[in-house]
């Protein structure tokens, strides 16, 4: 995308991490959340990020998985698409995060700092948002849902990502790439798994 067209705009060594710079855009949205976040919008996004966490939607699409045996065929479809997307988009962004070395906003806006803005993760993890390509993915496969259970899911998950923003957490562009992904990740894997066909819904 254009928005990492700094992508490569240094040399580097064999083995060490591509660095990837903000854009002007994420620079700008980056200033505005930290010049209008107080510490109470800081705990309340940081308190809503914990939905897009990995680690509970490992647990949750595991404990789905388990529940889900002995059910209809259409329903155990369903859960083993949901664990191996969820395995899949956990599993990507450690990857990438080795390959690629970006600056979290939370280290160079300063004036956040004094806005509540507490420090997330490592200081160069923030390429691409984690998060991210789990609501990306989440978005997606929502899309076989009916119609008012989608709209929620989707809003939620788009809400999911804002927090992200919201406590310069990551760039606005790391959010965009992280939940192009995971939606790519997602309908990618309903070829393996079979999710979305056969009467499972709108796709």
């Amino acid at each position: 995308m254009a928005m990492h067209s700094a992508i490569g705009s240094r040399s580097y060594q064999p083995g060490t991490a591509i660095r990837v710079t903000p854009t002007r855009a994420d620079k700008t949205i980056a200033d505005i959340a930290a010049r209008t976040t107080t510490p109470l919008l800081q705990k309340l996004g940081r308190g809503l990020s914990w939905g897009a966490d990995e680690k509970v939607w490992l647990g949750l699409s595991t404990i789905g998985w388990l529940v889900s045996r002995g059910q209809a065929r259409s329903v155990r479809r369903a859960a083993n698409h949901a664990l191996l997307v969820t395995v899949a988009v956990s599993l990507l962004p450690h990857a990438m995060k080795s390959a690629f070395s970006q600056m979290r906003p939370d280290r160079e806006t300063i004036r956040g700092h004094l806005n509540g803005v507490h420090l997330s993760g490592n200081a160069e993890d923030a390429f691409p948002s984690g998060h991210a390509l789990h609501m990306g993915a989440l978005f997606s496969a929502a899309g076989t849902l009916p119609t008012p259970l989608r709209v929620g899911t989707r809003s939620i998950a788009l809400g999911l990502c804002a927090t992200r923003i919201l406590i310069l957490a990551h760039w606005a562009s790391d959010v965009a790439v992280g939940f192009v992904i995971g939606a790519l990740i997602e309908r990618g894997l309903r070829v393996w798994t079979g999710y979305g066909q056969d009467g499972d819904g709108q796709t």
